[in-house]
């Protein structure tokens, strides 16, 4: 009973009609375009470091080194940090451990944000998230240790995981089209993260000097929210128009004196626990496909390794990182194209590319790495799918007291899946390099 009162079952063209589209003036539709600009840059700034590092997870993991040359990933003293005696050409430790590195302090942080995070203003946040995310580039770069290098990378992912949960939380004071443009930037963050990781070691770059002409990220990422971003008290398009005057002001410069009003303060434990079981239907399909995607690509990624192409295996990683951000990014833009209810759908299908590479590693069947290329683009437009329509379906059918706290507690899924899953590919990596 309590979940019939939560959910709202509108369809997608009932809620259009809710949305104030037509009532826009010059000013304020100029205004409405700054946010959806806005959103977008702050999912493109947000998700940015965390694909670079995860494409430079093959470096860091092989090219690092003590100043006397010994290598901090193998304990025996070898001049080079990758096994040349299995057919996988492994690195001693999975490029899962920068996996876990770069997802579990979010996972922490997602776990704990919806019983407490909401009484931080969401400036200081934001400058928080900037910091970590200047530091972690600057921390990986000039570091000479693996264990260094991932507490540049457990850097990232505090940033990445805080940022994602107070924007995602703070699209409830905006109108409902800018999720998908929040999502299409997460998803422009995977492009434009994993081609310039890509990019500019091939022309020479090193990786240390590539991590150091992003330091220009996190200052965008401050500039969009504090001086692009207009607050929703100053524009017409409130939140389907049911914010009143004591609505959330989170752009507003006093607010960091006091506290804000806002509708988390006022949920019950029972309010938030029937948000939540009404959000399960999202949660868990959500959860198995990015246990499924982020168990290939960074499970299997490093083990799809052929030797019969002028690409190394690191070049390869890398092609392999930035076609699956494209299929992401392509699949995140999608929305205003077609939306997609059955998200278990798309975890079955997940799972069956899962399925398929991993065979591919076991038994080196397919005959060209481009059909590779073909499945992992593929694999990325599911992903992104999923994400898109998830945070889709949570923003339309929940109501207006119930959203911030919705969207800020359905973002756990995918992070959920994805600690699973690095959890999963650290022995799966040992038993195979191990046995071949």
């Amino acid at each position: 009973m309590a979940s019939a009162d939560t959910w709202q079952q509108h369809s997608d063209s009932e809620r259009e009609e809710l949305l104030p589209r037509n009532s826009h003036e010059p000013e304020t539709q100029s205004v409405h375009w700054r946010n959806l600009i806005g959103f977008w840059l702050l999912g493109l700034c947000n998700n940015f470091s965390y694909v670079v590092m995860l494409s430079a997870a093959h470096d860091i993991l092989k090219n690092q080194r003590a100043p006397e040359n010994n290598s901090h990933v193998d304990p025996e003293p070898t001049p080079t940090s990758h096994n040349s005696t299995s057919r996988y050409d492994c690195n001693p430790v999975s490029t899962a451990a920068v996996l876990l590195a770069d997802i579990l302090p979010t996972f922490i942080i997602k776990m704990l944000a919806p019983f407490g995070l909401h009484l931080l203003p969401y400036s200081p946040r934001i400058i928080l998230c900037g910091a970590c995310t200047a530091s972690s580039f600057l921390l990986v770069a000039f570091s000479q240790e693996v264990m260094t290098s991932l507490s540049g990378v457990v850097l990232t992912s505090i940033s990445c995981g805080l940022g994602e949960i107070t924007f995602l939380a703070l699209t409830a004071f905006y109108p409902s089209e800018v999720v998908s443009w929040w999502s299409s930037g997460t998803g422009g963050a995977g492009v434009l993260g994993a081609l310039s990781y890509l990019g500019l070691t091939l022309v020479g770059l090193s990786p240390e000097n590539t991590l150091i002409s992003m330091l220009g990220i996190p200052v965008l990422l401050l500039a969009t929210y504090f001086l692009l971003l207009k607050s929703p008290d100053s524009s017409a398009c409130q939140r389907d128009g049911a914010l009143g005057t004591s609505a959330q002001r989170p752009l507003t410069a006093g607010e960091s004196s006091k506290p804000y009003p806002n509708f988390n303060q006022s949920l019950s434990f029972s309010d938030r626990w029937n948000v939540f079981k009404g959000l399960l239907k999202y949660i868990v399909p959500l959860t198995l496909v990015y246990f499924a995607e982020y168990f290939i690509n960074q499970g299997l990624f490093e083990l799809l390794f052929f030797r019969n192409t002028s690409l190394n295996h690191a070049q390869q990683y890398r092609w392999y990182q930035m076609l699956y951000q494209v299929g992401v990014f392509v699949s995140r833009s999608s929305l205003r194209c077609c939306h997609f209810r059955f998200i278990w759908l798309l975890a079955v299908l997940q799972f069956l590319n899962l399925g398929f590479l991993m065979a591919e590693v076991w038994f080196s069947f397919l005959p060209s790495i481009y059909l590779v290329f073909l499945i992992i683009l593929y694999e990325g437009c599911l992903g992104g799918a999923a994400y898109v329509n998830t945070f889709h379906r949570v923003a339309v059918e929940t109501q207006d007291e119930h959203r911030e706290f919705a969207m800020a507690t359905a973002c756990i899924a995918d992070t959920l899946g994805i600690s699973l899953s690095g959890a999963l590919a650290l022995p799966l990596h040992d038993f195979l390099c191990q046995s071949h």
